[in-house]
């Protein structure tokens, strides 16, 4: 009966009902009585008859939350229905919220009291205001500011209003307004803001109350991005600012607007008013904030104090971005720009991720200038050249003042070196994961933000040592030599200093990066030698194993050193120590990457190129190593062979390599030929998924060149692959859909998603043998497309889809008498699987629209020979994938759907 009462609007609504409806939907009552408040107030806020009742509830509620509710409802009339509103409606909701705003803001005690009510009411009344002002409301602005002036917190809120206006137009309005009424409000706010001006340099030059002045602060900073510019620098404004910037309960709010008058650049007019600014600025902060006390007393300050250095930061690099060049004209002024520079950098230490974010950007900037300006200039002939050749005084002047702005410099150059040194990013992080089906993969993160921070910090170290090769190499050396008296030496810093030293490589001349490193294999493998410790010891061959890596130049230049690191790579492989026979697969990963022709070279003084030795010791060398771990080694050498020139050899490798998984695969195949129950064997399984996760690591590599081992275990595969997919349907139809998700189906579905990877892969490798197609797809129509079709759902794969549309893209019009094969089979059972819901088999959704892409493409003459009603089905799973959810399948529909469209208007234009 109280529901049906507050539903019942014919009548004034019955508030302190409302209030305890409220109250327990906040949580004074029971779940019960929560869920059924929530009912009630989404039906109330849903009524078009509620907001009448509005101003009843504010007038006689109790309930602070009930006001605000009432407040929510009048809000989205006035956002979706306040032009269908009678004239006088609309007045009196506006005089009715201004009443309130200057009754309740009139009185200091009611105005902190109900703070939050009248900042409710505020945006109310900027809503109003957007749709009545200036064409219907055109006093607004002076009524405001007279308003102002008639009371200290009236005042303050009338800055709040003004400050929420500036923000809902030119911060908020995209997508709420039209961009004809956004220019018009904008147009009228610059048109009055004079009236704004006046009153915001008024308080603060005569205020003494904290919260007004802060206020009006904050509506400034809310302002000084878009009015116009005569209005900072034409008036008091940005003397007034700085005379409020020592004081600390103004600080923080002065330095966000000096920081928005430092991002605005308006050319070299007012240039002296910058550098005076800069100069005031930079006097006050030396005596609030000494140089050098940054950094080490940053944990231990308060929360305002932390934010005034992240202003800090945000202040100089925006001012250094807009006007660091107008600095450079006269000494003194190149001693502020230093000393800012100095602060700065110091900043940059602080352990602050996001502030570090701020000033790596302006860092990255400024380096990537000065090095592109020096390089540019250097392209000229050096200086005595110049004079010797007649270079035009214009050029010879420009490399002077290149070669002078590089010297002012050097000094906060060789600090960004320390700084990038010390705080190297980590570059790539390679996890050993369980996938959803119970393998273990390696899993390289490339997208987070510690690899984003480590490219930018690469890139900038790459600059500042082409800027300075000599201090670069100094300062690595000094830090490596802390390293190895124990004055610097953890772990951290050995390894940010290594990955320093490993992205700059290919910064210095090939001699000079020679001996560098040279250097640096020296004094840590001294480190290693003197370390105790299996633990830290496993960490500094780490770290040399990483550096060598990264200098793929030196290594093809010196074979025998190259050969020591691999042979070294093949003894971590056997060490037991968490992570190191990781490191040195991955490692030797990318070394081979690198400098694959020369392990297939025979080299000066031995018999036989080294990938023979590495083949005829490869069972001694993988013997310690997990499934994992072998496919990268495998992938690996794949890669050697692959350099190998000559189609004899290259095929002889292949065999020796392959011959450990195919003499396992014969076994089993042989076994299973004497009775197929051993293919059920859990451990008989797990080594089938191995031996073909070996086969895809080796095809990734080799490419077409795979084609003698795929074709030795191709007819086996696939005969294993019927196997398996009847065994996962009949466990699947006997035990439930839950059985689908028990360890056993998921092996035996590891299994056939593995084949399908290795086809996959092998036909996408092998672009250069278009017979391939026809070779390997007849085969596959009954034992992969066949089975895909008989299945019962659960038990399909989407690599099935993404095979056949891999077929197609790569073959294109070769499989054009397959497509009707393909379309049969895998067409119409999909869609039964797909278009149920939105939500179920997520992986064949997308997989299945982008086959269809694939065959709309390259065989649309399959579509032309379909039946009617075919066609149909094919345009109406078209307009479904376009109205997907998910925003990838909706525009592979919608690509899709151009492409037939145009597809049928060729074959209207040439077939009439």
């Amino acid at each position: 009966m109280a529901a049906e009462k507050l539903r019942d609007l014919s009548r004034p609504i019955d508030v302190p009902l409302l209030d305890a409806t409220v109250a327990a939907f906040y949580g004074t009552g029971s779940s019960d009585e929560r869920h059924a408040a929530d009912q009630i107030l989404r039906e109330l806020q849903n009524n078009p008859d509620m907001w009448l009742q509005v101003v009843h509830i504010l007038q006689n509620s109790q309930n602070l939350n009930t006001k605000f509710f009432a407040l929510q409802v009048l809000e989205n009339v006035i956002k979706y229905k306040w032009n269908v509103l009678p004239v006088e409606q609309r007045d009196g909701i506006k005089n009715y919220i201004s009443d309130v705003i200057v009754q309740l803001s009139g009185n200091e005690v009611s105005f902190r009291q109900e703070k939050l009510y009248v900042n409710k009411l505020n945006i109310n009344l900027v809503q109003v205001l957007k749709r009545e002002w200036p064409a219907r409301w055109t006093t607004f602005i002076p009524d405001l500011i007279a308003a102002a002036t008639s009371n200290p917190t009236i005042c303050e809120n009338c800055m709040a209003i003004l400050k929420l206006l500036s923000e809902e137009i030119f911060d908020f309005s995209r997508g709420e307004m039209t961009q004809q009424k956004i220019k018009e409000l904008k147009s009228s706010l610059n048109s009055e803001f004079r009236l704004i001006h006046e009153l915001c340099l008024n308080v603060l030059s005569q205020s003494q109350q904290p919260e007004l002045v802060c206020a009006t602060l904050a509506t400034l900073h809310a302002f000084l991005s878009w009015i116009p510019i005569g209005f900072i620098f034409e008036s008091p404004l940005l003397e007034t600012l700085l005379k409020f910037f020592p004081i600390a309960a103004y600080r923080n709010l002065t330095l966000q607007c000096l920081s928005e008058v430092a991002a605005l650049h308006f050319g070299d007019f007012y240039n002296t008013q910058y550098v005076q600014m800069y100069t005031v600025f930079m006097l006050q902060l030396q005596a609030m904030l000494p140089s050098g006390t940054i950094s080490d007393g940053y944990g231990n300050v308060s929360n305002e104090e932390q934010a005034f250095i992240q202003n800090l930061a945000l202040f100089l690099t925006s001012f250094f971005k807009n006007h660091i060049r107008i600095l450079e004209s006269t000494p003194e002024n190149r001693a502020a720009l230093l000393l800012g520079l100095d602060y700065l950098i110091e900043i940059s230490f602080v352990e602050d991720t996001e502030m570090f974010k701020v000033c790596l950007d302006y860092w990255n900037l400024f380096v990537l200038e000065l090095f592109e300006t020096y390089n540019q200039v250097e392209r000229l002939m050096g200086l005595q050249k110049c004079q010797a050749h007649g270079i035009p005084g214009s050029d010879f002047g420009t490399l002077i003042a290149v070669r002078q702005r590089r010297k002012l410099y050097s000094g906060p150059l060789s600090k960004l070196r320390t700084l990038m040194i010390c705080r190297m990013a980590k570059p790539e992080e390679v996890l050993i994961v369980e996938d959803e089906n119970g393998n273990i993969v390696r899993e390289t993160l490339k997208d987070n933000d510690v690899l984003v921070q480590y490219k930018i910090m690469r890139e900038t170290l790459i600059y500042l040592s082409h800027l300075d090769h000599v201090d670069t190499e100094q300062q690595m050396l000094k830090k490596l030599s802390k390293q190895l008296n124990g004055e610097d030496w953890s772990w951290n810093n050995l390894n940010t200093l290594c990955w320093a030293i490993g992205s700059i490589s290919g910064s210095m001349v090939e001699e000079q990066e020679n001996r560098f490193l040279v250097l640096v294999i020296r004094d840590l493998l001294n480190l290693c030698e003197i370390t105790k410790g299996k633990d830290n010891k496993a960490v500094i061959a780490s770290n040399i194993m990483y550096v060598v890596g990264q200098y793929p130049r030196f290594l093809r230049a010196h074979w025998k050193f190259l050969k020591t690191v691999v042979n070294k790579l093949f003894e971590f492989m056997h060490e037991m120590h968490p992570g190191v026979q990781d490191m040195a697969c991955d490692t030797f990963l990318k070394i081979v990457q690198k400098c694959k022709r020369k392990f297939v070279t025979l080299q000066v003084g031995e018999n036989e190129p080294f990938v023979s030795v590495l083949l005829s010791n490869l069972p001694t060398t993988i013997a310690d190593l997990e499934s994992h771990q072998i496919h990268t080694f495998y992938e690996s050498v794949g890669q050697m062979i692959q350099a190998e020139s000559v189609n004899t050899k290259r095929e002889e490798y292949l065999n020796r390599l392959m011959s450990l998984p195919n003499q396992k695969w014969a076994e089993i195949i042989a076994e299973a030929g004497r009775s197929s129950d051993i293919l059920k064997n859990q451990d008989v399984i797990r080594s089938v998924l191995n031996i073909l996760q070996t086969n895809t690591s080796v095809a990734c590599s080799l490419g077409p060149y795979f084609f003698p081992q795929i074709s030795v275990i191709f007819l086996d595969m696939l005969t294993v692959y019927r196997m398996y997919s009847e065994l996962v349907s009949n466990t699947i139809c006997e035990g439930g859909p839950f059985a689908s998700k028990t360890s056993f189906v998921k092996l035996l579905r590891s299994v056939k998603r593995e084949t399908l990877k290795l086809i996959e892969t092998f036909l996408d490798k092998a672009e250069d043998l278009p017979h391939l197609g026809k070779q390997f797809v007849p085969p596959m129509m009954d034992p992969v497309l066949g089975d895909y079709a008989r299945n019962v759902p659960d038990a399909r794969e989407s690599e099935v889809l993404s095979l056949f549309a891999t077929i197609i893209n790569k073959y294109k019009g070769e499989m054009l008498e397959e497509v009707p094969h393909i379309f049969e089979a895998v067409f119409q059972c999909t869609l039964e699987m797909i278009t149920k819901n939105f939500e179920d088999y997520p992986e064949h959704r997308l997989k299945f629209f982008s086959l269809l892409r694939a065959i709309g493409t390259h065989c649309f003459q399959a579509f032309i020979h379909l039946s009617s009603q075919q066609l149909k089905l094919v345009m109406d799973s078209i307009s479904w994938a376009f109205r997907h959810t998910e925003r990838n399948i909706a525009e592979t529909g919608l690509c899709l759907l151009l492409e037939i469209l145009k597809n049928f208007e060729v074959q209207l234009l040439f077939y009439p």
